[in-house]
């Protein structure tokens, strides 16, 4: 009997159209998909068969999830693990591809856009601007899930790099805190909750009042801290890619 497959794929960070056509084709063939549900647009499922079965994993441990995999793997049926952005960012995939390996079901990983990249997109930034900023950190504040200390936000503040924090915005003045160990007191924040999702907010500000800000409007969950020189450059560099007196293989 021929087995089933499992795809992890990316769903984007909430607007249905943002997923990719790969991620979406996919979807107009499953047999069996377990999403996010509480992140991820249900009207992605639209994209699904009439008699396709829909399960999802926010009310289900990681056992149950991996019982349906596995039930529906072996009923050779294709198993779509819908998570929201990209999988690699804060998706937990691994210990579910660990499952998968002990039992020797075939997986795939289909990349998706990360919220961090949609909300760049909502700001009309570029996390990289030469003479500012050429790295970026993704990372998070130590709370229910600890970080490992090595990586405490404020140690990595001292880089002064563009930064996204993920799951973070209810401890914003811990955050804020964190990050002033490393970054001016003046530096551009930028808040964005649900960012592409219809109804999307943006909060711009500084370290000295992003907090209060933040209070003002409730927002605590399902929300991206953007901070860095990046969201509002003083003084930049412009790219050498471009530059009339710069040689690059294509242009001489």
């Amino acid at each position: 009997m021929k087995t089933g497959k499992v795809w992890f794929v990316g769903a984007g960070p909430g607007d249905p159209e943002l997923i990719t056509l790969k991620g979406e084709e996919l979807l107009n063939h499953a047999q069996v998909v377990i999403y996010a549900g509480s992140l991820v647009n249900e009207s992605l499922l639209d994209y699904c068969p009439a008699d396709c079965e829909i399960y999802d994993s926010s009310k289900m441990t990681l056992r149950e999830i991996i019982e349906v995999i596995e039930k529906s793997v072996k009923e050779g049926k294709n198993v779509i693990r819908l998570h929201t952005g990209d999988p690699s960012l804060y998706g937990a995939i691994f210990e579910q591809i660990r499952e998968l390996d002990k039992r020797d079901i075939k997986y795939e990983v289909i990349p998706g856009v990360s919220s961090a990249f949609a909300a760049a997109a909502s700001l009309c930034r570029e996390f990289t601007i030469p003479g500012v900023s050429q790295t970026v950190i993704f990372t998070r504040f130590s709370g229910r899930t600890k970080v490992p200390e090595k990586e405490n936000l404020a140690e990595l503040a001292k880089h002064r790099a563009s930064m996204v924090i993920f799951l973070s915005v209810s401890y914003i003045e811990d955050v804020v805190n964190a990050l002033l160990h490393g970054y001016e007191k003046d530096t551009p924040v930028a808040v964005i909750y649900r960012v592409s999702w219809k109804d999307e907010k943006i909060i711009r500000g500084n370290l000295e009042n992003i907090a209060e800000k933040v209070r003002k409007e409730g927002i605590k969950k399902t929300a991206l801290i953007l901070v860095g020189d990046f969201l509002d450059p003083k003084d930049f560099q412009y790219s050498k890619l471009y530059s009339e007196d710069f040689e690059h293989e294509f242009r001489y």
